[in-house]
């Protein structure tokens, strides 16, 4: 191989045009994310290298098994803080939540509970893979009346919206913003789940990507996705979190 082929053979480091990442789960220890503190900071020194200065970290809420509240989250998140300043990693975090919507987020919606939020109006929202709550038009109509903007967690890996694109239409005439995961654009979870992300950036139904990056292995994929065709074929201009 000549000099030439070599170096054009070699990855362009692709200059990151997302300013922040608002899906992760890099709070030690509060969910199925980073388990220590040492991990997280592995991870907030990728996101730097990456190229993000800031994150919104977005640990699981979901009944009897992650009964996270602002308290515990805020907790991590002022520990984690700490550390990065102390480990001089130039990383600013923020929290909200990913809730898990099911009968008991439906009740405390109802009840009209304090919900976490960023941005002083976004809510990260995920469903069961495999089905779509039957209240789940109610519900989002509830939190937007409420003064919520939701954000739907990776549309694209839902099964029972997989090939089913009119169901995907359906679910954006509520109001609900959609948030499309990186690995998916290189098939990291499935070709099918890749295959919807590909149908959705087409068609411009996208409007937050996240990482999703429960580990530093999430993380280690991204520079993938920054190379990939799926992620030249996205229209900035639409991504909140590049603003």
């Amino acid at each position: 191989m000549g000099f030439l082929d070599q170096l054009f053979s070699k990855k362009i480091k692709v200059v990151n045009p997302l300013k922040w990442d608002m899906h992760n789960h890099i709070l030690f220890g509060i969910d199925d994310g980073s388990k220590t503190l040492e991990n997280s900071l592995l991870m907030a020194r990728k996101f730097v290298d990456l190229g993000y200065t800031k994150l919104v970290a977005t640990p699981h809420v979901m009944a009897n098994y992650y009964d996270n509240t602002p308290e515990i989250i805020n907790e991590k998140k002022d520990l984690l803080n700490a550390a990065l300043k102390t480990n001089g990693i130039p990383l600013q975090i923020e929290f909200a939540a990913e809730y898990y919507i099911d009968e008991y987020f439906l009740e405390r919606v109802k009840n009209r509970e304090a919900l976490m939020k960023f941005n002083n109006e976004y809510m990260l929202v995920e469903t069961s893979f495999l089905n779509k709550p039957i209240f789940f038009t109610e519900l989002i109509f509830d939190l937007r009346t409420q003064g919520y903007t939701p954000i739907f967690a990776h549309p694209e890996r839902y099964v029972y919206l997989q090939n089913n694109y009119e169901e995907v239409e359906k679910i954006l005439e509520t109001g609900i913003k959609f948030q499309i995961n990186l690995l998916s654009l290189v098939g990291y979870y499935s070709p099918t789940a890749k295959k919807l992300a590909q149908w959705l950036i087409q068609n411009g139904h996208y409007s937050f990507l996240g990482t999703d990056a429960h580990s530093i292995n999430h993380l280690e994929l991204v520079n993938e996705v920054f190379q990939s065709k799926l992620f030249s074929k996205i229209d900035f201009t639409k991504v909140i979190n590049c603003q």
